[in-house]
């Protein structure tokens, strides 16, 4: 098919312009990232963002697919002779995969089976002759010439030629469509606890006696089933309709009930239904609801990391990180304000003495340790990681800084993830001298100084902020937040000068390879001083230069241009811009120039200068804010400098918490006493009806809350809003 076929329902379905899917797709063709489009080719593309030129991508793919597909299902049935006009027309005619294999399956060479036999024996003539049959005739002299060979008797006839009208019921497109659709709506799915299954912490109880409606069901009830269903605790069904079915194919097959042969077509159509229909259905709106609760539960973790990713760093903060245990202690790390670890160390406020008290003298040196660090290193920030320990750490710390009078704060820090990155070979390649959990307590420390620098080192799945991230697809979820990472790095830009090769891999254009390049040509020279001499890296060519230069950032340039976003490709229209201005390019960023481009018409400067409305808004924006950060935006991380305790919580009590982690049917709230707290999303408070709980909270958020019930045995809370 035409290229321009395939953009026409590509356009109408993303409700844009076919110029800017043909455009986009262009771009795509000749090897431009997606990033690199959004930002510095929206002039061609209208102004399109990366999530609207990976659905065209995706939606391109998936029609060549789907075209591809038809011809060979054309092709396949011509082979055999079998092909009309009007089955062609069927095929061209569908709009998805599924339906191009229900119109093949009549076609497609099948194994062994009844009908196969049946037909074998001779008897697909007599199957037709019975479809065909009127209301007058005599059975027996129908079926007598189909009784020999392995046909012996009337009732061995009857048998095979009904087994034959069953594959023919269930091979049929239109039927299946029909069924299918029907029970995506009104089927229901249910499970209940599997016979002698263990179910420990009965993880599984609401699902022991489920019923859900095929067409309200959650994504995460679908997870939820599924996974109980692995592990050998549910048993799970997808429960059809069958009255309503039969009677849709009754009626469909045997238009009266009357005809000669209408009782053992009636048999055929229910053997149909139960032997073959109703379970290959129901694999298929099994395999519908885990598609569709895969890509529900992969875009909700997807909005999570974004989100978490998005958290204002602690720029220019002193920082102490704490990877808290009990018998082998708590690993210290400090790091400046560049995020260079300046002294590791390790502390044992937690180890139990003989009779199972804290050791008092271990306490006291621990104290010293953390004062003594704090005072030499001035210390404003203490980040403890929230795993194993982390509630006595807490209660150590919080009491060091009051004892001592401490200038220091501390923030409690999500650990997800922090352990496969210190094993990992990025993690020995940074750090090849410290332990595993000495290179934790970096990790910790840096994730409050830039969590985007930080999290990029962990792959996305660890970071611990989705719902049942480890049973979806995981190649479709590893794609997905690979792209949410990759946007938000190019979005905040890169210091070639201290990003690490992790995160100079997640720029547009750049490798695992190149950006090892960028590294080690700085390791060699010193700082870079400008973008033009990165030319000079091994491996960056062209193309690789100009899709990741503008995310790309100089912070002390020779030319200022070099710390902006704007592309070196537009630094001559940038120029002409300030000269109209009366500034040179040491004004960017000044107050001199925030007001200079406040009085300019950038319409008509862009049409004397011929530059397109978005380059022109790019160039003032980074006159304005060379620097500019957009997690500047979002909220910052609650810093503490006391403790509470999950024991002194009662039923009532307000407090103020972050959104950790957003899910289908609530949010997680960290209220500072370790165990986070559940928002469900009949707790909102809303006047109005949501779809779900992303639409009003995301990670990071600050709230308030009011708790209204609590299981102190379980750590568990139930939490409503009351402001955010």
């Amino acid at each position: 098919m035409e290229k321009e076929l395939l953009i026409e329902p590509i356009a109408k379905e993303l409700n844009i312009k076919e110029t800017q899917v043909t455009a986009t797709l262009n771009l795509l063709a000749e090897d431009a990232t997606v990033p690199f489009i959004a930002r510095y080719r929206k002039e061609v593309t209208g102004g399109l963002d990366e999530d609207q030129i990976r659905l065209i991508s995706e939606r391109y793919n998936y029609a060549l697919n789907l075209e591809k597909r038809k011809e060979d299902v054309i092709r396949l049935i011509d082979e055999k002779g079998l092909l009309t006009e009007d089955l062609a027309n069927d095929i061209n005619a569908a709009t998805k995969l599924i339906e191009v294999e229900d119109l093949y399956r009549p076609f497609k060479e099948k194994k062994k089976t009844k009908a196969t036999e049946a037909i074998k024996n001779g008897l697909e003539p007599l199957a037709k002759a019975m479809l065909l049959a009127g209301y007058n005739g005599n059975k027996e002299e129908i079926v007598k010439p189909y009784i020999k060979g392995e046909v012996t008797s009337y009732d061995k006839a009857i048998e095979g030629a009904k087994y034959i009208i069953a594959e023919m019921v269930s091979d049929n497109a239109n039927y299946r469509k029909y069924i299918r659709e029907k029970s995506l709506i009104y089927g229901h799915l249910k499970s209940k606890l599997k016979k002698n299954a263990v179910d420990e912490d009965e993880k599984f109880k609401m699902y022991y006696e489920a019923d859900e409606f095929i067409g309200h069901i959650k994504s995460h009830r679908v997870l939820a089933m599924n996974r109980g269903e692995a592990l050998g605790i549910l048993q799970v069904e997808v429960v059809l309709q069958p009255e309503r079915d039969l009677e849709y194919l009754k009626y469909q097959v045997l238009h009266n009930k009357h005809v000669l042969f209408a009782d053992e077509i009636n048999s055929a159509i229910e053997d149909s239904y139960k032997r073959l229909i109703s379970p290959s259905i129901g694999r298929e709106i099994r395999s519908i609801l885990t598609e569709n609760a895969n890509k529900g539960a992969i875009e909700v973790f997807a909005l999570n990391v974004k989100n978490l990713l998005l958290t204002p760093p602690l720029k220019g903060k002193m920082v102490l990180g704490v990877d808290p245990a009990f018998r082998t202690g708590c690993k210290l790390a400090v790091i400046s304000k560049t995020g260079k670890a300046l002294e590791i160390g390790v502390i044992y406020p937690n180890e139990k003495a003989k009779g199972a008290a804290v050791d008092e003298r271990l306490v006291l040196k621990s104290e010293k340790t953390i004062v003594d660090l704090c005072n030499r290193y001035k210390i404003e920030v203490i980040a403890i990681g929230n795993g194993t320990a982390s509630r006595e750490t807490e209660a150590f710390i919080a009491e060091t800084i009051h004892k001592y009078n401490l200038k220091a704060e501390y923030i409690i820090v999500s650990e997800a993830g922090a352990s496969v990155y210190s094993a990992s070979p990025v993690a020995q390649e940074e750090f090849p001298d410290f332990e595993v959990q000495e290179r934790s307590a970096v990790s910790i420390a840096r994730r409050i100084q830039d969590p985007l620098a930080e999290l990029v080192k962990i792959e996305p799945k660890s970071i611990g902020v989705g719902q049942y991230q480890h049973d979806v697809n995981q190649r479709e979820l590893e794609e997905t937040l690979d792209n949410v990472v990759t946007d938000l790095v190019n979005k905040v830009g890169v210091n070639v000068n201290t990003a690490s090769v992790s995160l100079l891999t997640y720029v547009s254009g750049l490798t695992k390879s190149t950006a090892k390049e960028i590294v080690k040509y700085r390791d060699s020279v010193g700082m870079i001083n400008s973008r033009e001499e990165i030319k000079d890296v091994k491996k960056i060519g062209p193309k690789t230069y100009e899709q990741s230069i503008g995310f790309l950032r100089i912070s002390e340039p020779k030319n200022k241009l070099d710390m902006t976003a704007i592309h070196p490709e537009s630094y001559a229209k940038a120029l002409l811009v300030l000269k109209d201005l009366g500034l040179t390019s040491e004004a960017i960023g000044t107050e001199e120039i925030k007001e200079a481009v406040a009085k300019l018409d950038r319409a008509k400067e862009a049409k004397l200068l011929d530059i397109d409305k978005y380059t022109m808004d790019d160039i003032c924006d980074a006159f304005i804010a060379p620097l500019r950060d957009i997690r500047d935006a979002y909220p910052q991380p609650q810093l503490r400098s006391d403790i509470l305790h999950f024991e002194d919580i009662k039923v009532g009590d307000e407090l103020n918490g972050t959104v950790r982690n957003v899910i289908d049917f609530g949010c997680f709230i960290d209220c500072g006493v370790k165990y986070d707290g559940l928002l469900h999303i009949s707790k909102f408070n809303l006047n109005e009806r949501i779809n779900h709980p992303s639409e009003v909270l995301a990670v990071g958020d600050l709230v308030k809350v009011r708790v209204l019930d609590i299981d102190y045995n379980r750590h568990r809370m139930q939490l409503e809003l009351l402001s955010k």
